[in-house]
């Protein structure tokens, strides 16, 4: 298939965005926005490094693709509009397989109804897409991870674990329950977008997406909020079924698998009640796993807390690229 009739492909008829101006088919795209601050994202996956056309299908690899940048956009309390695609096709690439990508791609938008407005397409070695994905948020209500404070609760949305035990068990031939449900998570996410979006009434709130490990983004918040974090253990939520997996497998998971996308943040104690209503009303998943302390010393470190009621330090460890 030529580029041309790719493109002819994959163009929308109708666009849900009243933003956008002109969309795929000029040499760039436009849309217009004054009233509310820009937010964007920006994603690269590539091959045999985050993704296997071996254990995964097209459909699946484009809407993690998607998704993973669309939590991104919910982390920062915006909302996702548009996206922009650029893709290496390698000759092993069946054009049935490229549409299948951009199928899933189009699944996740539609939750959000997301308009794809542009990118590229070229030929090169190994499958790689890299993904753009732009939002709107009220004027000075983006949330950041550096906004924690002592005395703030901290919590996550979800399970944790269940990305990381569904990538297992696509790798395993053995049988467990809940299968389908945890390769699900891995394969196909449920982004917070819309929780994300109503914590607007929220005075202060501090998140970060879980993509690369509860340890890595705790520890991003404690470094940007210049504050300690001290976490539960025992409190990390997890879904029944999870017990069925070794007790190094599931301390490893929740702490370290990442690939979840779902939210961990911070929020003033006097505010935990409202956070909780608005959950609620989302059918969001949410618990208090533990809280912000001291400024005072210049090491802002994360603390676990086990069993054994001793502390020990969370390190800041996941997934990195150029990592060894």
């Amino acid at each position: 298939m030529d580029e041309f009739t790719f493109i002819d492909q994959i163009k929308q008829s109708l666009y849900k965005q009243p933003a956008l101006v002109k969309g795929i088919g000029d040499d760039a795209a436009v849309f217009r926005q004054s009233a509310q601050d820009i937010v964007t994202a920006a994603d690269t996956l590539v091959e045999d490094v985050h993704f296997s056309r071996a254990l995964m299908d097209a459909l699946y690899i484009g809407y993690r693709a998607l998704a993973a940048n669309i939590s991104d956009i919910a982390a920062m309390g915006a909302a996702p509009a548009f996206y922009l695609v650029s893709i290496v096709i390698p000759d092993s690439c069946s054009d049935e397989e490229l549409n299948d990508i951009y199928k899933g791609m189009s699944y996740a938008a539609s939750d959000h109804r997301m308009d794809l407005i542009g990118g590229d397409t070229v030929s090169g070695n190994e499958l790689s897409i890299a993904i753009t994905v732009i939002g709107f948020v009220n004027r000075k209500q983006a949330r950041l991870r550096s906004a924690a404070e002592p005395g703030d609760v901290l919590f996550v949305t979800g399970t944790l674990g269940d990305a990381a035990a569904g990538f297992h068990i696509l790798n395993s031939n053995k049988f467990y329950k809940d299968s389908s449900y945890y390769m699900d998570r891995h394969r196909m996410p449920q982004i917070r977008s819309a929780f994300a979006k109503q914590l607007e009434p929220l005075t202060r709130v501090a998140l970060n997406d879980i993509s690369d490990g509860l340890a890595n983004e705790a520890n991003e918040i404690a470094e940007a909020s210049h504050v300690s974090l001290t976490i539960y253990e025992n409190q990390l939520p997890v879904r029944d079924s999870f017990e069925q997996f070794s007790e190094e497998e599931q301390h490893k998971w929740k702490l370290y698998g990442g690939e979840d996308f779902e939210l961990l943040g911070a929020v003033p104690e006097s505010e935990w009640e409202q956070l909780k209503s608005i959950a609620a009303r989302n059918s969001t998943p949410l618990t208090a796993i533990g809280y912000a302390n001291n400024r005072e010393n210049k090491d802002h470190h994360v603390w676990l807390v086990d069993d054994s009621h001793t502390p020990k330090r969370l390190m800041k460890k996941g997934y990195t690229h150029r990592s060894r």
